[in-house]
Formats: C-alpha cells, sequence, structure tokens
C-alpha cells in the first residue's frame, strides 16, 4: 500500500488538525477583491497568496499567456515570505473548488519537488461547514530561509510542442475550459473564441461530483485512462486558458493515482495571440 500523501483531504481531516503548530494553511482564492475578502473572512491562521502577484508574472499574454510562471527565484522568496520550508505540510483552499488557485499553487509546489501539500476538498465552503474557525483578524507568522530550488520538476509544454502533438496520434492535447468556450460561442477572457485544433474537451468541471467535491479516485481514474488510452504522462498535455484551471485536472489525475502529464502553461490566452491555426465557430 503507497504511503503518499493524498492530494486532496477533507474537511473533516482539516479540522481534526487544527491545532497543530506543523499545518500551513494557504488563502489562495483569486478574481475581484480576492484579497479585501481574505482579509473580511479566512480560516484562522491562513496566510494569503495572489494570483497574479504571487503565483504568475503577468506581461504579455502573446508570449506564455496571462499566467506564464514567475522565476523559481520569485517563487523561493513567496515561500520564505509566507512561512514554507522544505519540511513544511501545506494545505492550500480557494472558494471554486481547487479551480480558482488552489491547483495552480498545489502544482507549483510539488514542480519544485514539495511533497507535503495538499487542496482542500470543497474549499472555504467546506470548511466553514464543518466548524473550521474563521477570523477576520491579520494573520502572524514567522518567515523562513529562502526555499532552496533548482528548477521545475514537473513537466511542461510549450507552444511549439503543442504545434507538434497535436496532430500525433500518439500525443493528447486536453482543453479543460466549458464547452461553450471550447466550442467558441463565448469567451470572457481572450480576444478569440475557440480552441486548438486536435485537442479534446474535457471540462474541468467533470472532475467533481454534484456537491462540489472531487469524485473518489478510482471514477477519476477510470475515467482519465478512458480519455488518454493509458499513454504515458509525457504524450498527454493539459491546458485551459491561462495554465490555472489546467491544473484542477493536472491534481485530479494524481489523486486518482495516474502520472502527472505535461502543463502547458500558456494555454489558449497565448495559442490564439499567436499566428497559429485556430478552430472557432466559423472555423471548426
Amino acid at each position: 500500500m503507497s504511503n503518499k500523501l493524498s492530494p486532496i483531504i477533507n474537511a473533516e481531516e482539516l479540522l481534526n488538525l487544527k491545532d497543530s503548530r506543523t499545518i500551513i494553511i494557504v488563502d489562495a482564492r483569486a478574481g475581484i477583491n480576492a484579497e479585501e475578502n481574505y482579509k473580511n473572512e479566512h480560516l484562522k491562521g491562513a496566510r494569503y497568496v495572489d494570483l497574479n502577484r504571487d503565483l504568475a508574472t503577468v506581461e504579455n499574454p502573446a508570449n506564455g499567456g496571462r499566467h506564464p510562471l514567475p522565476s523559481l527565484e520569485k517563487f523561493a522568496e513567496l515561500l520564505a515570505k509566507i512561512g514554507i520550508s522544505p519540511s513544511s505540510q501545506v494545505v492550500i483552499y480557494d472558494d471554486k473548488n481547487g479551480s480558482n488557485a488552489a491547483a495552480r499553487f498545489w502544482w507549483m509546489l510539488r514542480a519544485i519537488g514539495h511533497e507535503k501539500v495538499q487542496v482542500l476538498n470543497g474549499g472555504l465552503q467546506a470548511a466553514i461547514k464543518t466548524g473550521y474557525p474563521v477570523s477576520t483578524k491579520i494573520e502572524h507568522f514567522t518567515a523562513t530561509e529562502k526555499y532552496p530550488v533548482s528548477k521545475w520538476k514537473l513537466a511542461t509544454a510549450d507552444i511549439d510542442e503543442v504545434e507538434k502533438a497535436r496532430n500525433n496520434t500518439q500525443n493528447v492535447v486536453i482543453d479543460v475550459r466549458d464547452k461553450n468556450r471550447f466550442d467558441g460561442l463565448t469567451e470572457p477572457m481572450d480576444l478569440i473564441a475557440g480552441h486548438i485544433p486536435g485537442a479534446i474537451n474535457v471540462p474541468f468541471s467533470e472532475n467533481l461530483d454534484d456537491d462540489g467535491f472531487y469524485k473518489p479516485a478510482e471514477v477519476l481514474a477510470e475515467k482519465y485512462v478512458e480519455i488518454t488510452g493509458n499513454k504515458s504522462p509525457e504524450n498527454i498535455i493539459v491546458h485551459c486558458g491561462s495554465g490555472v484551471t489546467a491544473c484542477h485536472t493536472l491534481l485530479a489525475m494524481d489523486y486518482a493515482g495516474l502520472p502527472i502529464p505535461k502543463l502547458y502553461v500558456g494555454s489558449w490566452s497565448e495559442w490564439s495571440r499567436n499566428d497559429r491555426e485556430l478552430a472557432t465557430k466559423e472555423n471548426k
């Protein structure tokens, strides 16, 4: 039996750990007023990370997408600032069932080799419902020495690799956005609606049950083995709009006991801003 820590932790499990001094809780809510919402109410002891400021380096979307990864140096400094060291056990939550930025932060920690990190199943709402204490106070915590990092250890794909993979039967390119965005019917964030030709649509929402919790690991395993044909992880590329919600599916696959495939960080936000073939509503 594997001793590997599950990437998912349930609210009841977290509640049992609330008095532990070894757990670091991170609030990764994103979107308009996210930091203000954190200040107004957060899980007691939680530290806050900002998607744009801390988990990405927002520059030109045509070069790396809307949320390209920050430098390793910047990420290491963030971890030290919020008190995360290689021995820390980290639990991350957001208010969108992990799809907001919790899974992205999980992926980034795993990508530097940090194994003791979990995402809260059901997010903030589940914890509050279970009775986890909340706070409006400014949290005080001790910074640590700079986290030692050398490289991103989880695989990523760049735009040229996606170009080669999308027409290769040995590869699978998965787009986790909702079907309307994939089909080009709507696009709330990027300049053009549509998808990468050759990609298949597997919305990240299908990882969750009707109550917003991750489906059982065995159900997810069966689903993704069928979708990928059990191809090796280096032949599977997962993307979304800007490399954030794609991590929700990478988390689901890890939870299912499957290898973590490649993340195309630039995703549709980069692809659609370059001179690449597009599948739109008019041109499928």
